[in-house]
C-alpha cells in the first residue's frame, strides 16, 4: 500500500464523533470547514467561473446548472479536495488508495421539486465504495432544496427504487442536512439521498465531488485536462489525490 495514503491515514484530522456519524448513519455535516472571511473570496471565484464556463462543460438540467472541473477554475478551489478532514473520510470509506473522480458545481434553481432518491454507485462497480461531498455555497435550508438522507441506508443490500413506489416523496426516516455557508457535508455514496423542493424564490449553490478506489474509471480525465498553470502551483498531495 503507497505510502502517501498510510501517512492519511495516521493524521487524525476528523474527529472521532464526526468518523463516528459518518460509519453509522452514512453522512455528516462539519459546519464551518470555511471561514466567513474565506467564503466571500471562494464565492466570487464561484460566480466568476460559472459566469465564463462554455461548451460541454455547461450543463443545463430539468433542475440545476453544473459547470464541471473545478480542479482548473482557479486557486481558490485547490484546497477543498485535499482539505485532511475530507481525505481522512476517504480513508475511511474507501479503505484503499483513492482518488478524485469529479469536482463541479452546481447550482438547484428556485421552485423546483425534489430529486429522487438514488445511490451514486452500485456496489458491483469498480467505483465503489464512493466517497462524495459538497461544500454548501449558500446556505442550505428546508425551504431551498437542502439534501435529505434516510441514515444507515448505507447498509442496506437494496436501492430505493426497489423499495419504495415512490421515491421523491419524503421517506420516513430522511433527515435534512441544513448547515449554513461554509459548511462541508461528506457522506458515503451508498447512503440513500437527494435534493429536497427548491420552494424559494432564489437559487442554492453548491460545489460537489466524489472520491474512488484509485483502480477506478474517474468522472473526469483530470490529467488529461490539465491546464500549466494549475499543475504548476499543484503540491504533492495533491497530485496524488488527482492521479497525476
Amino acid at each position: 500500500m503507497s505510502d502517501w495514503f498510510i501517512n492519511l491515514a495516521t493524521r487524525s484530522k476528523l474527529s472521532k464523533d464526526a468518523a463516528s456519524e459518518l460509519r453509522e448513519r452514512g453522512f455528516v455535516v462539519l459546519r464551518g470547514a470555511v471561514s466567513p472571511e474565506r467564503m466571500e473570496r471562494l464565492t466570487s471565484a464561484y460566480t466568476s467561473a460559472v459566469a465564463s464556463a462554455t461548451g460541454d462543460d455547461f450543463h443545463i438540467g430539468s433542475a440545476s446548472t453544473r459547470v464541471a472541473d473545478f480542479v482548473n477554475r482557479g486557486p481558490e478551489f485547490d484546497d477543498l479536495y485535499i482539505f485532511p478532514p475530507l481525505l481522512e473520510a476517504c480513508g475511511c470509506v474507501i479503505g484503499r488508495p483513492f482518488k478524485l473522480s469529479s469536482f463541479h458545481s452546481r447550482t438547484l434553481r428556485p421552485h423546483t421539486p425534489a430529486e429522487e432518491l438514488h445511490v451514486d454507485v452500485q456496489r458491483d462497480s469498480a467505483d465503489w465504495p464512493l466517497l462524495s461531498f459538497i461544500l454548501m455555497v449558500d446556505e442550505f435550508r428546508p425551504d431551498n432544496g437542502a439534501t435529505r438522507f434516510v441514515p444507515g441506508s448505507h447498509l442496506w443490500p437494496s436501492m430505493p427504487a426497489d423499495t419504495i413506489s415512490d421515491v421523491r416523496a419524503d421517506h420516513p426516516a430522511q433527515v435534512l442536512a441544513c448547515s449554513a455557508a461554509g459548511s462541508l457535508l461528506i457522506f458515503n455514496g451508498s447512503t440513500w439521498h437527494s435534493h429536497t423542493a427548491n420552494t424559494s424564490n432564489g437559487p442554492r449553490r453548491s460545489l460537489q465531488g466524489a472520491f474512488i478506489p484509485r483502480d477506478g474509471r474517474a468522472g473526469t480525465d483530470f490529467a488529461g485536462r490539465m491546464q500549466p498553470e494549475t499543475r504548476a502551483r499543484l503540491d504533492p498531495l495533491a497530485k496524488q489525490v488527482l492521479a497525476i
